[in-house]
């Protein structure tokens, strides 16, 4: 089946040209704008699932169901999916998700769907999977309850046939209840915040995450591709079929198949490829597997399955090999948001997260502490980014009041197997995380709850060891031997001071350090370098999320003092201990780090924020020195103001204005870091790497002019107009040369016409409490980001940019169809607040 979509060209027009002003103000803004136009395409479609994420209907609120008494919706709002309700409220520190949470709201809210079953699968089993619905979910059809599912990140999928109408309307009901809080360290959001699809099979079908696909024997001359396929018969009839099973490169089997009614088996087939293409970071060769379901000659079922030929292994003595190769693992820890979108896993976010880590020099990912979004593993499989999947951030001792610790001894095995079984088959995955630095791990119990998860994964797959995060900060740290036992890898979290003692007393040990600080960079790196039975660094963190508000911040004289732990730290609602921020653009530690472990780059420089006259900068644990792209330091004339050089060649010199400043060295004995102290003086200041006398590479730092001019740069130039494609606008404000005007703080105004959508807005300024669903929002130091999402119309879309202040005064007399949109704009808290229920203390301004 085809069906006809859209494909949005992007053609990036800069108009600086345009500026207006309040009436007797000579102060002139820019204002700019993209101009999209749409191109067709086609794109096919599968007959098994359907895509269910349009068309919903929400509200805030508990109802009562049942069979009898269904819920009116009338009167709800009309959202698709992914949907996170959460970030579209206001940031209040009142809210009781508190620092955790970000500030955000949670409540309870309600979902329903209505839909008509599709003539043509009158005949079929019809299932509804949901891959993610934070959190306690149940699920309703035409009013029966289906099930619950506590676990927030969990997948699941419930059949729905015998509930169903098949001539009349039916309707998915979905409660939603995240309103116990705490319940999580960090930014959850609420809400159905994955795909949700409809899925209709044949009685004789491949069963739902039914297909495990493993590369036995790996070599570049030839592999043995292992699928082992479960078959449901769901009739009450004997069943006799065929399974035929062909890969990318026209290699088959075919097995004849019998089944006794309401039964399933599983089968077992091993197809050779020759020569294959194998799956690696640098070289993420997909192949796919279609499994169809013969009877009496016809198709009945088919399924498509993409996996990756390599080969894993873990040893003290050569680390972790893949493909027979060493390879060290510069990674990093993220959790599951999308900055402005909150925790809403669009495919293009998930898809531009990996990119983004990629581009950062990361080759590992840990999925800290919870389990990724198939969008994620998809694009992790695709774009080649090593991870480690990872359950939960506890076991049966709580960290905050309402988590996991409340359904652990219930869900745990069932949930960490699902996770096995629905992952299984990405080749990025190389190992299983079964938990975060335990509350309970030094108690005996731990040991044989680690045994037990550790047993229930490898019912499900022994092709890849088990891990977990481990931690202290005391002196008991060997008391933790026997729990590490049960694992294949262990986990250190800010304890690489403790591998090689711990390689000299249990010498089996393979190690990695599963989180670090990031000012820690040369030290855990040189320690992966010297000691082969450690695997790799995951810095803590990749990237910046929201919540665990203040780790990794930086301040100043008057401001409250101490850790993310210690206090209140509002207006924080984030972590600022990411290489990368909230919009994706890359800190200056990224380069560093991208630097030692790669060799891609090898000259870098930025500055160091000055301390205030009279004043300091202060850091937590997490925190390095606020360090900036940027030449602009008014008010610090003649005083000097430290640049840092980070190099890989031996030597580097510095020049401002043309004036050589110095020479230093840049080994490692020097962590290839040079840092030259500079009375500032506005102008260009250049970098020089000097490889034998010889100067080979510059880089430059140009001292920004008044604003003049706004750049949008749109990170792709084609979408899809099927309602769920996304494109990321970079907004940068410049002077008449170009350079970021690093001290803007302009309030923008965005506006859009035509077939899309503002789904929000940021600029990476976590102390910004600004709402992330909006039309307005501050630069901050000189950047912002809006992120617009496609509709499934053609036409053209406009996205505008000028000064929020400037438009607002002089737009409105040039043309009145723009100020009733502007109107709506400006009253943006009203508008988005409002759709919630009235007297919810959360809801109500």
């Amino acid at each position: 089946m085809m069906q006809k979509l859209i494909s949005l060209t992007f053609f990036i027009l800069f108009l600086t040209a345009h500026s207006y002003a309040q009436e007797g103000d000579s102060t002139n803004f820019p204002y700019a704008e993209v101009i999209i136009n749409t191109t067709p395409a086609e794109y096919p479609v599968s007959d098994r699932k359907q895509l269910l994420n349009f068309g919903w209907r929400f509200q805030l609120g508990d109802f009562q169901i049942d069979e009898q008494n269904p819920v009116s919706d009338e009167g709800w709002r009309n959202v698709d999916l992914p949907h996170d309700w959460s970030i579209e409220c206001e940031i209040d520190e009142e809210n009781p998700s508190g620092n955790d949470g970000g500030y955000f709201p949670a409540g309870t809210g309600w979902y329903q769907k209505h839909f008509q079953v599709p003539t043509d699968w009158h005949d079929k089993q019809i299932s509804v999977y949901f891959e993610g619905v934070y959190m306690n979910s149940e699920v309703y059809i035409n009013g029966v309850l289906r099930g619950k599912r506590p676990y927030g990140y969990s997948s699941f999928s419930y059949d729905l046939t015998p509930y169903l109408n098949l001539n009349e309307e039916n309707t998915i009901s979905v409660r939603v209840d995240n309103s116990q809080q705490k319940n999580s360290r960090w930014y959850s959001g609420s809400g159905i915040y994955r795909n949700v699809w409809l899925v209709g099979t044949a009685p004789v079908h491949v069963a739902h995450w039914g297909v495990a696909i493993t590369t036995p024997e790996v070599s570049s001359a030839r592999a043995v591709v292992h699928i082992a396929t479960t078959v449901k018969n769901t009739s009450d009839s004997i069943q006799n079929v065929t399974l035929s099973t062909e890969i990318t490169d026209g290699s088959k089997n075919d097995l004849e198949v019998y089944l006794e009614a309401n039964s399933e088996k599983i089968v077992e087939q091993e197809i050779i490829v020759q020569n294959p293409s194998l799956w690696s970071p640098d070289n993420p060769t997909l192949y796919n597997a279609t499994l169809k379901i013969i009877q009496e000659g016809l198709e009945v079922d088919e399924s498509a399955y993409s996996f990756g030929i390599r080969s894993i292994e873990f040893s003290t003595e050569n680390g972790f090999v893949l493909n027979g190769k060493p390879l060290l693992l510069s990674g990093g820890c993220v959790h599951h948001d999308n900055g402005c979108l909150g925790a809403a896993a669009y495919s293009r976010a998930e898809e531009r997260k990996v990119e983004l880590l990629k581009e950062a020099g990361f080759n590992a990912v840990r999925t800290s502490h919870n389990i990724p979004s198939e969008a994620f593993l998809e694009a992790c499989d695709r774009l080649g980014l090593l991870v480690i999947d990872e359950t939960f951030d506890g076991w049966r001792v709580s960290k905050t009041p309402y988590d996991y610790a409340m359904y652990f001894d219930e869900w745990a095995v069932k949930d960490v197997q699902d996770m096995v079984r629905r992952d299984r088959n990405h080749p990025s995955i190389i190992m299983w995380s079964i938990g975060n630095e335990i509350i309970e791990r030094k108690s005996p119990e731990a040991v044989e709850t680690a045994r037990m998860l550790s047993t229930a994964v490898k019912e499900i797959d022994t092709t890849r060891p088990v891990t977990s995060a481990m931690t202290t900060w005391d002196n008991d740290w060997e008391i933790f031997d026997p729990l590490m036992a049960e694992h294949d890898v262990c986990g250190y979290n800010y304890q690489m001071h403790h591998a090689e003692a711990d390689h000299a007393r249990v010498p089996s040990r393979i190690i990695f350090q599963s989180e670090s600080y990031p000012k820690d960079a040369f030290y855990n790196w040189n320690m992966v370098q010297q000691n082969s039975y450690i695997l790799g660094d995951f810095v803590w963190t990749a990237m910046d999320y929201l919540g665990e508000s203040g780790i990794g911040r930086y301040y100043y004289n008057g401001e409250q003092a101490g850790e993310h732990w210690d206090a209140n730290h509002f207006p924080w609602h984030g972590a600022y201990c990411g290489d990368i921020d909230l919009i994706g653009h890359r800190k200056p530690i990224s380069y560093y780090r991208e630097m030692l472990y790669n060799d891609s780059r090898k000259l870098y420089m930025a500055v160091r924020e000055p301390s205030p006259i009279g004043g300091n900068i202060y850091l937590t644990s997490w925190a390095v020195w606020p360090t900036w792209e940027s030449w602009n330091w008014e008010g610090f004339e003649g005083e000097n103001v430290d640049v840092e050089i980070y190099s890989k060649y031996s030597k580097v010199r510095l020049y401002l204005n043309d004036i050589l400043i110095g020479e230093k060295n840049t080994t490692k004995n020097q962590e290839f870091k040079a840092i030259f102290s500079v009375p500032y003086q506005p102008g260009t200041l250049k970098a020089v790497g000097v490889d034998n006398g010889n100067e080979v590479e510059t880089t430059t730092l140009t001292t920004a002019g008044a604003t003049s001019k706004i750049r949008l740069t749109a990170e792709r130039t084609i979408i899809t107009a099927d309602g769920q494609d996304l494109v990321f606008v970079t907004v940068e404000l410049t002077d008449s040369a170009g350079n970021v005007q690093f001290n803007a703080e302009d309030e923008l105004l965005f506006t859009l016409e035509g077939d899309g959508e503002i789904i929000g807005v940021d600029n990476a300024n976590l102390k910004d409490p600004g709402p992330y669903v909006s039309t307005i929002r501050k630069v901050w130091k000189g950047r912002a980001l809006v992120v617009i999402k496609s509709s499934k119309n053609a036409g053209q879309i406009k996205l505008k940019v000028g000064s929020a202040v400037v438009a607002d005064a002089t737009l409105k007399s040039i043309n009145l169809s723009v100020e009733s949109s502007l109107d709506s704009i400006f009253d943006q808290k009203k508008k988005v607040h409002n759709i919630y229920p009235p007297g919810n203390k959360f809801y109500n301004y």
